[in-house]
């Protein structure tokens, strides 16, 4: 563990976990995953995720890399939901029109966390958040628990409110298998029939329509670069409704993972599955990333430089009553598992 810098005075440090297979960095920042290096087949480290050097550029230039977004992540129409007959008016960051992500500067992914235990492949963190916060009803307390096992990265969420709420986290990891400057030839596989339509503000309009036939169709391997008619690529930063269909029950909590995406580079010969208890996969290809500072041992970090897998629920969810609920009530508890198994 070393001192990494300090957020708004509180001390931020930063922990290294390690395995004979991998290793990774967390940091009290956002609860973020700054590094993370797997044992590839010849025997080398491959770095697998973006980052950056210092507190000051992960405070002044991160797109959330490695962070845990929430209160709420993803985005919330007009920044406004109704609760037991109240309605809750959020923080607008996006554009001044909806909410995104728990509230910009103010949200997990850019707060301090506590790191309250940690051994040589598992560090947990906390968070508390205030009743108001942001808009949002209820002191929120968070617990975040990642495990280095083997190849595999697991993430752990756990919350309670003293007042009804809703919650909705993601892990906001940008990957990137081999360190080229793009992602663009890595293969992807997204576990989905159904996508979630969204506007010009990418905002959900509630309805999901089939991906056949639609530039978003992953279901089988094939490349993230998506020429359109024109040649240029075709973005991503949708939502995937995820099948389910491929599915391991944890003995230990009762709890069921279901596989969700594999994200693979054939240059590196690494691969990545996804493996979630979430019923949505949000896939972003990082199209909008343009990091003026340098990323670790100097990369530059440009358009697709990386590829997030957000594991979470629909965006918008408080508003659209026909998808699963993201409500939390005084005396349940809020639990999310998603693991990052690497191969290769």
């Amino acid at each position: 563990m070393r001192h990494f810098g300090t957020c708004d005075g509180t001390p931020i440090h930063e922990i290294t976990l390690r395995t004979a297979d991998a290793e990774a960095s967390i940091i009290e920042y956002g609860a973020v995953v700054r590094d993370l290096k797997i044992r590839r087949a010849d025997g080398g480290f491959q770095r697998v995720v973006l980052g950056l050097e210092t507190i000051e550029d992960y405070i002044a230039h991160a797109p959330h890399f490695g962070a845990i977004a929430g209160r709420f992540a993803n985005r919330i129409r007009g920044g406004k939901f109704t609760l037991d007959g109240v309605t809750h008016q959020l923080v607008l960051n996006q554009d001044g029109r909806h909410h995104l992500h728990g509230g910009g500067p103010t949200g997990f992914g850019k707060r301090p966390w506590r790191l309250v235990h940690h051994t040589a492949s598992s560090a947990t963190l906390v968070h508390v958040s205030p009743d108001g916060t942001n808009g949002f009803p209820g002191t929120l307390v968070v617990t975040c628990r990642y495990t280095l096992t083997g190849k595999t990265l697991r993430l752990e969420l756990f919350a309670h409110t003293d007042k009804s709420t809703i919650v909705n986290f993601c892990q906001h990891s940008y990957f990137n298998l081999d360190g080229s400057p793009d992602i663009l030839d890595h293969t992807l596989v997204v576990r989905a029939n159904l996508y979630l339509p969204a506007d010009a503000d990418l905002i959900v309009n509630g309805t999901l329509a089939p991906v056949s036939g639609s530039p978003f169709d992953y279901r089988v391997a094939r490349a993230v670069r998506n020429p359109g008619v024109d040649g240029r690529h075709i973005w991503c930063d949708y939502s995937f409704m995820l099948r389910g269909d491929r599915t391991e029950p944890r003995a230990t909590d009762g709890l069921q993972l279901a596989h969700a995406a594999t994200l693979a580079s054939a240059k590196s010969g690494v691969s990545l599955e996804c493996w979630t208890t979430e019923p949505v996969l949000h896939v972003y290809d990082g199209f909008k990333v343009n990091v003026p500072v340098p990323g670790l041992d100097g990369a530059r970090y440009g358009a697709n430089a990386g590829l997030c897998l957000e594991a979470q629920h629909a965006p918008d969810s408080p508003n659209l009553p026909h998808f699963p609920t993201t409500v939390l009530r005084p005396g349940d508890l809020y639990r999310q598992v998603t693991e990052y198994r690497f191969a290769g």
